[in-house]
C-alpha cells in the first residue's frame, strides 16, 4: 500500500520496540498499547503479537532489553562508587527501559532472557561491593550491597522524578551522586569511594570589595 511501511526479517520487533520506548517515556508503561504501537509502526494491528504475544510479553522484551544494557554500563565502571554513577547514569539516558525494569508486574518473571539479564546486572553491583575494604563493607556484606543498590536507585528515582532539581543547585546530578556515595562509603574505603573534593571558593576580591559585594 502507498505509504506504508514495510520492514525486513527482524526490523518489525526493533520498530514495536522503538516506538514502545517512545510512548513508555513520554507517558508511562500504563499508557501502552498495541493497536496504537502498530499505527506508529504502520503496520498491521495482529504485527506486533506476532513478536511479543501481548503487552506483557512486550513490557518483558523491554526490561530484558534494559537490564542487558544496564549489566553492560555497570560492568564497565570500575569499582562500587563508579558502578553507582553509573547506575544513574542509566537511569538518565533509558528513562523508559528505567521505569519498566523495576516493576516486576509489568512482566513475566519466568521469562529466560530476563532472568539471565537481571543475574549479570545483579553480579555487577555484588562485585562492586564485595571490591571494598572490609571496613567499608561492614560485617554483611549482603546488606552493604542493599545499602549501595537503595542509594543508588534512590538517587536516580528522584532525579528522574524532578524532586532534586532544588536540592542539586545546578550541580552536575553524577557527580553529586559521586560525593553522596563517597560520604556513605568512606569508612575504610581507601581511594574507591572518598568524597569528590569540594569547588575551589572564590578569590578575594583585589580593588576593595568585601566578598559577595
Amino acid at each position: 500500500m502507498p505509504g506504508e511501511r514495510t520492514y525486513h526479517h527482524g526490523d518489525l520487533r526493533r520498530a514495536v520496540l522503538t516506538a514502545a520506548l517512545d510512548v513508555i517515556a513520554a507517558d508511562g508503561p500504563d499508557a501502552l498499547s498495541l493497536r496504537d504501537l502498530a499505527r506508529r509502526a504502520g503496520v498491521s494491528h495482529a504485527a506486533p503479537a506476532h513478536h511479543f504475544k501481548d503487552r506483557t510479553g512486550l513490557l518483558t522484551a523491554v526490561a530484558a532489553e534494559g537490564y542487558a544494557l544496564f549489566a553492560d554500563a555497570l560492568a564497565k565502571a570500575p569499582g562500587l562508587q563508579e558502578r553507582g554513577v553509573a547506575y544513574v547514569r542509566f537511569a538518565s539516558t533509558h528513562p523508559a527501559h528505567f521505569q519498566v525494569m523495576f516493576r516486576p508486574e509489568l512482566h513475566r518473571a519466568d521469562d529466560p532472557a530476563l532472568l539471565a539479564a537481571r543475574a549479570r546486572a545483579t553480579e555487577a553491583l555484588r562485585s562492586g561491593v564485595d571490591g571494598l575494604p572490609e571496613a567499608a563493607r561492614g560485617e554483611d556484606a549482603r546488606l552493604a550491597g542493599v545499602a549501595a543498590w537503595s542509594l543508588a536507585h534512590g538517587f536516580a528515582t528522584l532525579l528522574l522524578s524532578g524532586n532534586l532539581s532544588g536540592a542539586l543547585e545546578g550541580r552536575a546530578p553524577e557527580d553529586a551522586f559521586r560525593t553522596l556515595a563517597g560520604l556513605v562509603f568512606a569508612r575504610g574505603a581507601g581511594g574507591d569511594a572518598q568524597p569528590a573534593a569540594p569547588p575551589p571558593r572564590p578569590a578575594a576580591p583585589t580593588d576593595g570589595r568585601t566578598a559577595g559585594s
